[in-house]
């Protein structure tokens, strides 16, 4: 099964450094980086806004749970949005993709 995992970074150079260790350490497929998204959110008690760099990384599930862990490790925020899903319903193409991954496919 493939999965998917958001997160949102202070700046591009951020963002890529991450995507380029993931993608070295096999823990992702792809990152996405997305652009600039205006993130309005209340923490510590105030609301506040920032401008982010989206990335979307692309994986296999059965290591969803070390790639978002590799990801908060990496992260530059102390306390980093980071969302992970499986995803059920990939095309054929995406899934034998992202099994390599995770040695499903040779």
């Amino acid at each position: 099964m493939s999965a998917m995992i958001w997160a949102p970074f202070p700046d591009h150079e951020a963002a890529r450094t991450a995507a380029g260790i993931l993608l070295d350490e096999k823990l992702v497929a792809c990152a996405n980086i997305l652009g600039s998204v205006e993130s309005i959110f209340d923490w510590g008690g105030e609301r506040t806004n920032a401008a982010e760099i989206g990335v979307l990384f692309k994986t296999d599930a059965t290591i969803l749970d070390q790639a978002v862990a590799r990801i908060e490790d990496l992260h530059p925020y102390k306390a980093p949005a980071i969302l992970g899903w499986r995803a059920d319903a990939p095309a054929r193409a995406t899934r034998d993709w992202l099994g390599l991954l995770a040695g499903k496919i040779s």
